[in-house]
């Protein structure tokens, strides 16, 4: 996987708990080009390789704002970021891979749960620059959380809406009216947390939205790993279409540590399910899905598995490896 060496060129507080960085390429050059909804994989302090969308416009190539909320039940991302990076600082990221990007339609909802809103603000850059037709719906639990306050209202004007939970204004009391009667042509984007989306998906599932037309991401896997439910969990196969060879993944193995361990090349990153870089291509089986990265649809079409994660509904998985 391609890296690239950068450095913090600057940091902000953005509302309680937000903290924005700006990485400019070490040679300074140019950073790969991206579309909104795109994230870089950054290699933190002590090993940490993390997931973040980039906030910033596409068309400014010159940087990448990410923004990255302090979480209390941390894994060690957030609190290396607020803790350990420095203006100045050297980093270590990837070319931007993009999971969530913006789908051809008439008319453009997105709906952000706190943090969510980097890769939507994104879109918005995109979408303004475009002369799309687009609507922008922030949700925090407070206004002092909220993140780009002053580009929001200055760049988007009236196609943004704050709504905050301290104020009467949470996604259980107030929906986006767009949600009412959504042509055949709108998309809807949500990113946020899954309880937050999942509300969301199925107040617009309710109202004649179908599934093709809803679009997310998640910050956070879904479903547990097998670890400590691994009691649940059945032994399968995988064969690698190249070679014949055939592993067994018992209940508490990821087929991609058992995979690894025999020297079968893979890409990793966020090995929880929601970032995609190892999405592998299945030639016969069916895949137990267990990312966030594929919508429902992509899911059903069993093409792809994300072998970081995911298991096998049946006997055999055939991976074109």
């Amino acid at each position: 996987m391609q890296t690239i060496e950068v450095v913090i060129d600057a940091m902000s507080r953005q509302g309680a708990g937000n903290l924005a960085m700006e990485l400019v390429r070490a040679d300074g050059a140019a950073l790969p080009a991206f579309e909104a909804g795109a994230h870089v994989d950054v290699h933190l302090p002590g090993g940490l390789i993390r997931q973040y969308s980039i906030a910033s416009t596409p068309a400014d190539t010159a940087r990448y704002v990410l923004c990255v909320r302090r979480e209390a039940a941390s894994r060690g991302g957030s609190s290396s970021v607020h803790e350990r990076l420095r203006v100045g600082q050297a980093l270590t990221i990837s070319a931007p891979r993009n999971l969530f990007a913006l789908q051809p339609g008439s008319h453009h909802v997105l709906v952000a749960g706190g943090i969510g809103i980097t890769p939507l603000l994104a879109m918005a850059h995109q979408l303004q620059a475009q002369g799309a037709s687009f609507e922008l719906h922030y949700y925090v639990r407070s206004r002092s959380e909220i993140a780009f306050l002053r580009q929001l209202h200055g760049e988007f004007g009236d196609r943004v809406h704050l709504h905050s939970a301290e104020e009467g204004r949470d996604a259980r009391q107030v929906l986006p009216e767009a949600l009412e009667g959504g042509a055949d042509e709108h998309q809807l984007y949500l990113c946020g947390p899954a309880a937050f989306m999942a509300h969301i998906t199925e107040a617009a599932m309710a109202r004649g939205w179908d599934a093709a037309r809803i679009h997310d991401e998640a910050f956070a896997p879904v479903k547990p790993l097998a670890s400590a439910d691994a009691g649940d969990e059945a032994t399968f196969e995988v064969e690698v279409a190249s070679t014949g060879q055939v592993f067994t993944i018992a209940p508490d193995r990821t087929i991609a540590a058992v995979l690894g361990e025999a020297g079968i090349a893979l890409s990793l990153s966020c090995e929880m399910g929601i970032c995609g870089a190892c999405l592998t291509d299945v030639v016969d089986g069916i895949p137990d899905h267990r990312d966030t990265v594929q919508s429902d649809v992509e899911k059903a079409s069993n093409k792809q598995v994300t072998v970081c994660c995911s298991r096998s509904c049946s006997p055999r998985l055939t991976l074109a490896l």
